[in-house]
């Protein structure tokens, strides 16, 4: 919506954003309810929670404001901070920084005692022609005028996207965030040579390559830089693995595969599907923080033999002790000269020296170096030994002390917090001290936040973090408490797809659950995060089958890693009744992310523990162990194994569930050397008819296609059919996005092999068009092979080459396999070359070299492109 003109409004795999500025604490009650307004619109607040800073970040909240959509002020009595060398305060910076043709919705709350400087800007707002100038009463009155007024906004500008979505189908499902190499939030300074001698390991014979270190002295970072160099070296994609919340080793080859965008499925061995995603291509692996799961080091080295272009970049605070393994110690950043007195000039040649400087100045904008204060500057370098986490640390209290006060602290603090730690090697010992001085100047509530933040993954919200706070100390100050971390450089900020997200760097996450684990809370904690998320859970996984089927991926996606940590939680406390009852309903997202075998080594660890539990729960621990197998490995004893969680389920009064597991155990029979299939026939009958008077329409759509799949391998291409058009009425008619374009590629496909050239067309344009909005590469490559067949019917042999040659570049770089019963478009693809050799092989090399976007575009109608053009940007 932004730029000049009449804004467009785009799909929502691309959400709307809107900035949202006010003073914080006088409209706390003000942004909450604005938050809640926008959030109900499925709209992307963009929200500075933690409060200005006193040297406001103004190109930080300008380039928010320039990737935002709408701009809402909401404005009381203050005008709010102005910083030291400003003239006006941050809020009225950021009305003056809104781009021109950006909407912009100005919310003033009546008083008698505003703040003449307020006064005059609201004058000003008053006669700017662009801006929409609204009284309101009430925290409640504004949450209803905001969503009233930004739904009326966007019915104004609802041009482009309306074809899309009009049709009555339910929303895009945003690709889930893909870690690849992340941005990093401050300059990287010192570290030019490591990044070149690296990047030299890699050009050569190198295939494992450990950069090793202590906590804190930079390896995430500059494996980060390393990988940003090295595009040249790996045309074929560098991806980012971080694996701090990844703690057993049977989760190291899931995590790969979820970053390569495989699926996990269970329908083939995972090992299989990432050497095929990976073979033939020039790739980079970082993974990042291996320590914790050292022994799953083997993993690496069988990769050597299943993708031998694939090289790795690991970061480890310990050797792995593979073979080929090359390692590259991380050395500490380089010490002003010792020697003569430090200078300013000696001191900002040195890396740790300018690392100061430049973390000095993020929080001081004035801070200058003097000849007084460069000594200071050394001295701390050089008492922490040129780490540069703790040189982060100790820089950022530059706001409140000069450099000689925080060399004369570090001095009194380190000696005995060195001491306190000799059981760990020399600079770990440094890192741990400087860490336990920096959070020492804490406030006991502030220190207490710290530590129970050890409890989060990777990221998390400040909703989320007020969820835990009932009863702690830092209770109704969670606001202040982490803005002050984040200016301590002890939380760091970020935003990901439009909201503010907070995050712990691994070395001081660590150092945050010792300390829980010193005060005997790490348990209290780790049930407060499993109680959050699994309210959550039970609260958005109901949308997940049927029309909010988009939002509630996109939701759980977003909070992914605590998910993930939540499971994790539950079933080392011993909850295992509750982590039975969070991995079923997380069902759906499971198999629409792909995440069963993450969810499998939860469950055998759960039926692994000598402890009572329900049998509903050993039901569900069952399923998800024996899924995988039923595909991989079919036995007899597979099938009596889901017979037994169909009697367990019916034993526990869970309807629904038996008769999903019922539609397993048929699939069940079907995989065996020798298939049953008339008793399987009759077992997924009586699934459809239990789901179907259950209300369970996605699993009623998914056994249809099951019951399709059964009659196109007997030769019943009529009843397949009519079980295919089942599935996909069911999938519309439910909203379920995902279903219909499974179901949906199947009824195209037989429609290819009874001749039906046309109807099959509009069905692959129509899944197609789903998988678009699924961002779903499997149905892609699935509508791309379709309409390859219908290409190669009318005699278009170029262009049936170049879909074909597309699809299988998707299908490789994702380790997707198909049934060769299934496969439908190579006989005519087959023919067509033998008809027009040179025409199919000249489409081959042409559909090699397409992206996904522009595969998609060759093989859509025209007028199909335009609707999905904002869909297409993401691909």
């Amino acid at each position: 919506m932004t730029g000049g003109g009449r804004p467009v409004i785009r799909t929502p795999d691309q959400r709307i954003r809107v900035f949202v500025s006010s003073t914080l604490r006088e409209l706390a009650e003000e942004r909450r309810a604005a938050r809640a307004a926008i959030e109900r619109m499925r709209l992307a607040p963009v929200m500075f929670e933690l409060g200005a800073r006193p040297h406001p970040p103004r190109e930080l909240y300008r380039s928010y404001l320039a990737q935002s959509d709408v701009f809402v002020g909401i404005y009381a009595d203050s005008y709010g901070w102005v910083a030291p060398g400003q003239e006006i305060s941050g809020l009225e910076d950021e009305y003056d920084l809104v781009p021109d043709g950006m909407p912009k919705l100005i919310y003033i709350r009546a008083s008698d005692r505003r703040d003449p400087r307020l006064d005059a800007l609201i004058g000003r707002i008053q006669t700017d022609d662009t801006a929409a100038y609204l009284p309101f009463v009430s925290a409640e009155d504004l949450e209803e005028q905001v969503s009233t007024d930004l739904a009326t906004l966007l019915a104004e500008r609802f041009d482009e996207s309306r074809q899309q979505l009009a049709g009555g189908g339910p929303e895009e499902i945003p690709p889930t965030p893909s870690p690849r190499i992340p941005v990093p939030y401050t300059s990287t300074i010192g570290r030019d040579r490591e990044v070149e001698e690296v990047r030299a390991l890699l050009a050569g014979d190198d295939r494992l390559v450990s950069l090793v270190g202590p906590g804190g002295i930079g390896k995430s970072r500059l494996a980060i830089e390393i990988a940003r160099a090295t595009e040249d070296l790996f045309p074929d994609g560098r991806y980012f693995m971080p694996l701090e919340g990844v703690l057993e080793p049977g989760l190291l080859l899931p995590t790969i595969a979820y970053v390569l965008g495989i699926r996990d499925n269970g329908e083939a061995a995972l090992e299989e599907r990432v050497a095929r995603a990976l073979s033939g291509r020039r790739v980079l692996l970082v993974l990042d923080n291996f320590e914790q799961i050292v022994d799953a080091a083997p993993l690496l080295v069988r990769l050597y033999d299943l993708a031998p272009q694939t090289t790795m970049l690991v970061t480890s605070r310990a050797v792995l002790r593979v073979r080929g393994e090359r390692v590259y110690e991380v050395r500490a950043l380089g010490l002003p000269a010792a020697g003569a007195r430090p200078g300013i000039e000696r001191v900002q040649r040195s890396s740790a020296g300018a690392l100061f400087v430049d973390r000095a100045r993020a929080v001081k904008d004035d801070f200058a170096l003097t000849e007084e204060s460069a000594a200071a500057v050394a001295e701390v370098c050089r008492q922490l030994e040129g780490l540069p986490l703790g040189i982060e640390l100790a820089a950022a209290k530059s706001r409140l002390l000069t450099p000689r006060q925080i060399a004369d602290r570090l001095e009194r603090s380190l000696p005995m917090l060195t001491a306190a730690a000799r059981d760990l090697p020399d600079r770990h010992r440094t890192m741990r001290a400087t860490i336990d001085w920096s959070v020492s100047l804490l406030p006991p509530e502030q220190r207490a936040l710290l530590a129970d933040l050890g409890v989060f993954a990777r990221q998390f919200t400040l909703e989320a973090v007020e969820a835990i706070g009932r009863g702690r100390p830092w209770e109704g100050q969670e606001v202040e408490a982490i803005e002050a971390l984040v200016d301590a450089s002890l939380v760091k900020r970020g935003e990901l797809s439009g909201r503010t997200v907070l995050s712990l760097l691994q070395v001081v996450r660590e150092h945050s659950l010792e300390r829980l684990r010193e005060q005997g809370d790490v348990g209290r904690m780790r049930a407060a995060h499993a109680d959050h998320y699994s309210a959550l859970v039970e609260r958005v996984a109901p949308g997940l089958r049927g029309a909010g089927q988009g939002e509630a991926v996109v939701q759980l996606g977003l909070e992914l890693p605590n998910l993930r940590a939540a499971v994790r939680h539950l079933v080392h406390t011993d909850r295992l009744d509750d982590a039975g009852d969070y991995a079923w309903r997380m069902l759906v997202y499971w198999w629409i992310a792909g995440f069963f075998g993450e969810v499998r080594v939860w469950m055998l660890e759960l039926l692994g523990k000598d402890r009572p539990i329900t049998a509903h729960t050993r039901a569900v621990a069952r399923f998800f162990v024996l899924w995988s197998e039923l595909w991989q490995a079919p036995t007899e004893a597979v099938v009596e194994g889901l017979g037994e969680c169909v009697r367990l389920f019916d034993e526990s009064g869970d309807e629904d569930a038996a008769a999903m597991a019922t539609a397993a155990r048929a699939t069940a029979r079907l995989q065996l050397p020798h298939p049953a299939l008339d008793l399987a026939d009759e077992e997924l009958a009586v699934a459809v008819e239990r789901l179907r008077a259950l209300g369970n329409a996605w699993a009623e759509a998914i056994t249809e296609v099951s019951r399709g799949r059964l009659a196109w391998l007997r030769g019943r291409t009529d009843e397949a059919q009519a079980r295919f058009d089942r599935a996909t009425e069911v999938a519309a008619a439910s909203g379920d996005l995902f279903t219909l374009s499974v179901a949906g590629n199947h009824q195209a496909r037989l429609q290819l092999v009874r001749g039906e050239v046309n109807a099959a067309e509009s069905g692959c344009v129509r899944t197609l068009l789903v998988s678009i909005r699924l961002h779903f590469e499997e149905g892609v490559a699935y509508g791309l092979e379709g309409l390859c067949a219908v290409a190669a019917a009318r005699g278009d042999g170029e262009r049936a080459g170049a879909l074909s040659a597309a699809a299988d570049q998707i299908r490789q770089r994702i380790g997707v396999f198909d049934a060769e019963a299934f496969t439908v478009h190579t006989p005519q693809l087959d023919a067509m070359r033998r008809r027009d050799p040179d025409g199919v092989a000249a489409g081959e090399r042409h559909g090699r070299d397409l992206s996904v976007a522009e595969a998609i575009a060759l093989a859509l109608p025209e007028d199909e492109r335009g609707a999905i053009r904002t869909a297409l940007a993401q691909w």
